[in-house]
């Protein structure tokens, strides 16, 4: 940040357009070739030349140019030029180009285009044009498109581009890329394999870009009608940060051709190991993304310590994922400063996480003031987890008119939760037009709500297209109940694969229903293997899904594995499944627990389980308990089903005449 009445700001950024400028041009400037050839009498030899000091050179020149040498009038007015002694020079190369000189007319041009008198200057460069100077006809070119005439600058330049010349290619190259003319990448490639950095740059980024070009398709969309477990997707405290180094483009062609990739990745490097710090930056993410932390890192920081904001930031994001949370922060905080509101946004989560919330605010507001969208959805996010709601919705409504897909769903979500469903419909249709999936799901549970199935479905299915596994559920579910096992299978799979314990646990049954009956057991035959819907079942169970865990217990009694069933009925018991507790209470009869199997039915017939009730009924009259059995029956008859109340309505009349008998 530079502050007013900082001079010594202001001195150096004087001191750097100066050195700017004479940098520019001294790329123009011509060499005078074998000038040390032809000096005065005295014999030297080439390793005596090679070795003297410019003071010595320009010495040497003088002497000569005073004896009215030619190559050394030339080549002392380009040294004294490239010093910035434009008055002692001016002498020497008009006295050159008198004498016919091409390029101390070349380099009479540069002096008088620094001088400020262009028409002159591009007078004298054309005159070495004609008599083929490049870097003249480079010099005419650019002077003719500073003026807009495009045919004469495209003229000159193509002189220049076609003796060799890197920085006339280059700039011709431009020229054409400009007019979105074929020719350019030719041109690019010319200069970049001459040495021109920012040529091997643009080349690199054109062939990037030829092979990952945004593919735009048809919406996707999400998930099925409101079922079991649907819940909006509520925004969560995680900061929102942009990709540490983002490749240009948007959604890419997951299988570019290697070679162009391969090409461009070797352009980067070229450009980069120039000093080139945006190539850097590329090359570094292109190592990110293959795995070559080490690499890429290495290049984040040469492209860091030239001042690229960018790979200060990407470089901080690499050292966060390495778990040095201090040395990222210290990058993150210099390309902060330097107006990089992705690192501010960094610097607001890490505080945030540490609970330091004033200073998480500073740097999310931080990251709006330097255009970050994502500041003001952070403040909002914020603002959420501290129940400072008012506050939340008017940092995500900022967002959300700026543009911000995850912001708008946000604010959908307040305001649906703040009872007004009319208020939230657009912005969720907003955000999901613009590609948000939590709100395509968000919406199927809005329709769902009103009983408009039909779109519910859509936006479900929308919403599942893009990879959410729960909209896939809810897909797989209204499948299920139209009778399509075919797409409700394949919409299970996708859930269940992203971690949907109810998705695991449907799918298994789908499976499960469709296994031939395993008939009677046969001594000594060998223990069945694991089935597929078991697996699902277990995956399920591990996930705490209670009727998975039932379910499993099941499978592995009929296996025989009586220890894995016990685990399991335990576990769904002891999370509240009733079905859990009654088979835990089976199985404990059976190997004649039955103190404990009469816990687990008690605690099953409280939740509701007729079985449960009647099996404790029983026990009661085996004990002659005749009024706790009646009791049981009669909760029994009142949990049904059907046989097990007429059962235990015999058993209680049974009861009742013996205790009347």
């Amino acid at each position: 940040m530079v502050f007013m009445g900082d001079r010594a700001t202001l001195l150096e950024t004087g001191r750097f357009v100066q050195r700017h400028a004479r940098n520019a041009a001294d790329e123009i400037i011509e060499a005078v070739g074998a000038v040390d050839a032809a000096v005065d009498t005295t014999a030297e030899t080439d390793a005596d030349t090679e070795n003297e000091t410019e003071t010595e050179s320009e010495a040497r020149h003088r002497r000569a140019a005073e004896r009215g040498d030619l190559a050394s009038m030339s080549a002392l007015g380009a040294l004294l030029l490239r010093r910035g002694d434009l008055d002692g020079a001016e002498p020497f190369l008009r006295g050159a180009t008198a004498e016919g000189d091409r390029a101390a007319a070349n380099n009479l041009g540069v002096l008088l285009h620094q001088r400020g008198y262009a028409e002159e200057a591009a007078g004298w460069w054309r005159v070495a044009a004609v008599a083929g100077s490049a870097p003249a006809a480079h010099a005419l070119g650019r002077h003719h498109r500073e003026r807009g005439d495009e045919p004469a600058a495209e003229y000159w330049l193509r002189q220049a581009a076609e003796q060799g010349h890197a920085l006339g290619a280059y700039a011709l190259a431009d020229l054409l890329e400009h007019r979105s003319d074929v020719g350019a990448e030719r041109w690019l490639r010319a200069a970049a394999e001459q040495g021109h950095r920012e040529a091997a740059y643009r080349l690199a980024l054109a062939l990037e870009r030829r092979v990952t070009e945004p593919v735009r398709g048809p919406h996707d969309g999400g998930r099925g009608p409101h079922d079991t477990g649907s819940r909006l997707r509520v925004p969560g405290g995680a900061a929102a940060v942009a990709p540490a180094a983002p490749a240009p483009g948007g959604v890419t062609d997951p299988t570019p051709p290697k070679s162009e990739l391969t090409e461009a990745e070797q352009w980067f490097r070229q450009a980069a190991a120039r000093g080139h710090r945006r190539a850097a930056l590329h090359l570094g993410a292109i190592l990110e993304k293959r795995g070559e932390l080490k690499e890429a890192g290495r290049w984040y920081l040469s492209s860091a310590k030239e001042g690229e904001a960018k790979a200060a930031c990407a470089l901080g994001f690499l050292l966060r994922d390495a778990g040095d949370q201090e040395s990222a922060a210290v990058w993150w905080l210099r390309a902060a400063q330097d107006g990089d509101g992705n690192a501010a946004n960094a610097l607001g989560a890490l505080h945030a996480a540490r609970g330091e919330q004033q200073t998480a605010e500073r740097w999310y507001r931080a990251a709006m003031d330097a255009g970050d969208v994502n500041g003001a959805y952070n403040l909002g996010l914020l603002c959420a987890a501290q129940d400072r709601i008012p506050q939340a919705e008017q940092w995500y409504r900022r967002a959300a008119y700026a543009g911000h897909r995850e912001a708008a769903n946000a604010l959908a979500v307040l305001l649906l939760q703040a009872g007004d469903a009319n208020g939230a419909e657009p912005w969720f249709s907003k955000a999901a037009e613009a590609g948000s999936v939590d709100a395509a799901f968000n919406l199927g549970i809005l329709h769902a709500g009103r009983d408009d199935d039909r779109t519910a479905l859509v936006w479900y299915e929308r919403a599942a297209a893009a990879g959410h596994t729960e909209a896939a559920l809810q897909v797989g579910i209204a499948a299920l109940r139209d009778g399509d096992e075919r797409t409700a299978e394949r919409h299970l799979r996708c859930a269940a694969g992203g971690g949907s314990a109810e998705a695991a646990f449907r799918l298994a049954t789908v499976l499960d229903a469709r296994r031939p009956d395993p008939g009677p057991a046969v001594l000594g035959a060998p223990r069945e293997e694991k089935s597929e819907c078991e697996e699902w079942y277990e995956r399920a169970a591990q996930q705490g899904h209670r009727r998975a865990q039932v379910r499993v217990g099941m499978l592995a009694a009929g296996r025989g594995d009586l220890a894995e069933a016990d685990r399991w009925y335990r576990e769904a018991a002891e999370a509240g499944s009733r079905n859990g507790a009654f088979n835990l209470g089976l199985l404990l009869a059976r190997e004649g627990s039955e103190r404990e199997a009469a816990l687990w039915w008690t605690r099953a017939a409280r939740a509701g389980h007729g079985r449960a009730a009647l099996r404790l009924a029983l026990l009661a009259a085996r004990r002659g308990e005749l009024t706790e059995g009646r009791h049981w029956c009669a909760r029994a008859v009142e949990l049904g089903p059907a046989e097990v109340a007429e059962r235990a309505a015999r058993l209680s009349e049974a009861l009742h005449q013996e205790l009347t008998a």
